[in-house]
């Protein structure tokens, strides 16, 4: 009889906890400039933002002129931003991609990438598959992080990368690791942003510390506007393992590390209607919140890189014990 008590009494607490998550979620403040990059690159006008179509073409240029107004550099091999690239897709054809990089200089030589891809699946037997949640808002995450760090001095320099051919593959995150602007063992950290606007339990998942447990320390698990949860980076997990599933897994190829920020998948996930009038929008602004504070607290470590490379030392030594 206490068991069919219990039970209920649970439900009920669980419920009652869920419905005050959301409750404080509603009652933050919408971030206006974050939801018009999500509505405008998720317009059909866009046509899904597939690799190598006009639709990708046009939201390159409006991530360029988002990035023109921020005031980021342009690294000179790439011209206005765009690093193009060559691969096949899964048939074999000869594929364009373009990259779109900017970055912010800061005061040492780490270099701290934060990361979105902004491609998506195109238009599908006639139906346009806009991405709103996969990735227009990881791309809108992203802009809204360039603004703070344009207005505030980082101590690391930031690279604003926007992926081409994430849904082919992760091929833009391939390229640029495989020909960055910067030699590739500055890079001291990836923070990846893919799907942050969708989620009806206000939850937010961050991916990394599995292998990365001292990037702990970056991370607010504590909030009470929004759940933050890590998790979905042990290999025990299988496909439910996010470690490789998005553009940090070809960081995470160089053992360079990363965090990586997403939902779990939802009713619209690859389905026409990912569009902007199904996000959640005010677990959005707080998603975005929760990236740039990480993105703060990251750059505001000194000696960032070489913090990271003892620990992973520790980590790897069988000898050393680990503490963190």
């Amino acid at each position: 009889m206490k068991i069919l008590y219990i039970i209920p009494l649970a439900m009920m607490l669980s419920c009652c906890s869920s419905v005050k998550k959301q409750n404080n979620i509603a009652s933050g403040k919408l971030d206006t400039q974050l939801l018009k990059d999500v509505e405008v690159l998720s317009l059909d006008a866009y046509q899904g933002r597939k690799t190598g179509t006009k639709g990708a073409e046009m939201a390159r240029a409006y991530i360029i002129e988002r990035f023109q107004k921020l005031g980021l550099k342009s690294y000179p091999p790439h011209v206005n931003y765009a690093q193009e690239f060559i691969f096949n897709d899964r048939k074999g054809t000869k594929v364009n991609g373009t990259n779109i990089i900017g970055y912010i200089p800061g005061k040492g030589n780490n270099v701290i990438v934060v990361s979105a891809h902004y491609d998506h699946l195109g238009v599908i037997k006639g139906e346009v598959f806009n991405g709103a949640d996969d990735n227009a808002s990881g791309t809108a995450g992203l802009l809204k992080i360039a603004a703070y760090f344009s207005k505030n001095k980082p101590n690391n320099t930031i690279i604003f990368a926007a992926f081409d051919a994430e849904e082919m593959g992760l091929q833009g995150a391939k390229a640029f690791v495989g020909n960055p602007p910067i030699p590739v063992n500055t890079i001291a950290i990836n923070l990846n942003m893919d799907m942050i606007s969708h989620s009806d339990k206000g939850e937010l998942y961050v991916c990394g510390t599995f292998k990365y447990p001292d990037l702990k320390r970056y991370i607010d698990t504590a909030r009470t506007d929004i759940k933050v949860s890590l998790g979905h980076d042990d290999p025990k997990l299988g496909r439910d393992d996010w470690t490789n599933q998005s553009d940090q897994g070809a960081f995470n190829a160089k053992n360079i590390p990363f965090l990586y920020f997403g939902v779990e998948d939802h009713k619209d996930y690859h389905q026409a209607t990912d569009e902007y009038n199904t996000i959640t929008p005010a677990f959005f602004s707080k998603a975005a919140e929760v990236v740039l504070d990480v993105v703060k607290r990251v750059d505001n470590q000194t000696g960032l890189q070489q913090l990271l490379k003892n620990k992973m030392i520790m980590r790897d030594s069988p000898q050393t014990p680990q503490k963190f």
